[in-house]
C-alpha cells in the first residue's frame, strides 16, 4: 500500500496554492540540512510551508505544508549548527530525532569538509544529553574497504568511536559502501584520489559484522544494518528502519496523532518479534529500495547542494556543483537553492 499525504491549500507569497501535508518529514537523505540549512529550515517552519523540486523533473515542483507534521527525522554529519534552533522546534510541539553519522575517515581524506572527529563526538554527547540516547542514533556509514582500509582497520575505527559514544547512544546503524549502484559515487571516489573501489565482499562483510558483535559486548547497543539485503542476524545485527515507527512509538507515545498514523495505541510500542524479524509494515516507503525498512516520509532535500565533499557521496554529481548551489542559497527562499 502506498501512503498518500493529505492534500491541502497553502497560502504562499504567490497566493493560495495546492499542496501536501505529510505527517513525517525526512530532512534529509539528499543533503545535510542541520549542517548547512538550519536557518532556512526554521524559517520555513515559521512560514508553514516550503517548496520542493523533483530531481528527475525540474519542472515538477511541490508545495509541502507543515500543518500536519508530527515528526521530523534529521540526517546529518554535523548537527551542531542547528542546535541553536532546537528550542524553537520544542516550542512548536514537533517531535524530532537525529540519525548522526560519525565516521573516522580523517586520515584517508574521504570526508574533507566535516568537522574534526573530536568536535563531532562532543556534538553527539551534547545532543544525547539534551534529547536522550534514543533520539540520537549513531551511524557508521558507509563502511569502505580497500587499500589501507582493511576490515581490521575499519573495526579499530568503529571501536575508537564506540568507546567514546556508547554511553550516549542506544543504537549503531551500519551500511556498506554501495559503489556499483551509483555511478557518481565511483566518479567522486576517483576524483578524490581513491582510485577504483568495489563494495566489500562477503568475507569482509562477515569479518566486520563478527568484529562489531564482539565490540558490542562492552557497549550493549542495538546494532542494525541500513538498506542491506545480507542477513547478519547471526551476528546480532538486525535490518534497520531509519525512518522508524518503532522508535517513534517508544519516544513519542504522548502524541496521539502520530500514534494513530503509525497504528499504535497511545503509550504502546510494538517490539520486534521473538525471532528478531519485524512483521510486514503497511507504512513501508515503496519509493525506497526493497531492502530499506523505512516507513513513508516526505524528503525535503535537494541533490547537489551539500558541501561536505564526502568522496563516497551519492547525492552530489560533483563537488563544484554542490558548492555553487550552496553559495547561491538564501535562507528566505521557499526551497533549498538550485541544486539539480
Amino acid at each position: 500500500m502506498q501512503v498518500k499525504w493529505d492534500k491541502v491549500s497553502v497560502q504562499t507569497a504567490n497566493g493560495l496554492v495546492p499542496g501536501i501535508a505529510p505527517i513525517v518529514i525526512s530532512a534529509s537523505r539528499a543533503t545535510d540540512i542541520p549542517a548547512f540549512y538550519g536557518e532556512w529550515f526554521v524559517g520555513r517552519l515559521a512560514a508553514g510551508y516550503l517548496a520542493w523540486t523533483n530531481r528527475f523533473n525540474r519542472e515538477q515542483s511541490q508545495i509541502v505544508s507543515f500543518a500536519k507534521t508530527r515528526v521530523i527525522v534529521f540526517w546529518s554529519k554535523n548537527p551542531a549548527p542547528i542546535e541553536r534552533y532546537l528550542e524553537q522546534l520544542d516550542e512548536r510541539g514537533i517531535n524530532y530525532y537525529f540519525t548522526f553519522t560519525v565516521n573516522d575517515y580523517e586520515q584517508e581524506g574521504l570526508e574533507k569538509s566535516v568537522p574534526p572527529l573530536a568536535d563531532r563526538v562532543a556534538t553527539f554527547r551534547r545532543l544525547s544529553q539534551r534529547l536522550g540516547s534514543d533520539r540520537v542514533v549513531w551511524r557508521f556509514d558507509p563502511i569502505i574497504v580497500g587499500g589501507s582500509l582493511t576490515p581490521e582497520r575499519i573495526l579499530k575505527k568503529i571501536e575508537s568511536i564506540g568507546d567514546r559514544l556508547h554511553r550516549y547512544a542506544s543504537k549503531l546503524v551500519i551500511s556498506f559502501a554501495d559503489i556499483s549502484r551509483y555511478h557518481n559515487v565511483r566518479e567522486n571516489l576517483k576524483r578524490s584520489g581513491w582510485g577504483d573501489s568495489e563494495e566489500p565482499g562477503p568475507e569482509a562483510v562477515q569479518r566486520i559484522a563478527r568484529g562489531i558483535q564482539s565490540l558490542n559486548k562492552n557497549w550493549g547497543l542495538r546494532i542494525a544494518s541500513c538498506a542491506e539485503s545480507v542477513d547478519l542476524s547471526a551476528y546480532d545485527i538486525a535490518h534497520n528502519r531509519c525512518i522508524d515507527d518503532d522508535l517513534m512509538a517508544r519516544v513519542f507515545p504522548h502524541d496521539a496523532k502520530l500514534m494513530a498514523f503509525i497504528g499504535r495505541g497511545s503509550g504502546s510500542a510494538a517490539p520486534l518479534c521473538g525471532d528478531g524479524v519485524r512483521p510486514a509494515n503497511p507504512l513501508k516507503d515503496s519509493s525506497q529500495r526493497e531492502s530499506c525498512g523505512c516507513i513513508v516520509s516526505k524528503d525535503i532535500g535537494r541533490y547537489n547542494t551539500c558541501p561536505h565533499h564526502c568522496a563516497y557521496c551519492y547525492a552530489n554529481s560533483s563537488f563544484q556543483r554542490a558548492d555553487e548551489a550552496y553559495e547561491r542559497h538564501a535562507p528566505g527562499r521557499e526551497q533549498i537553492s538550485y541544486g539539480v
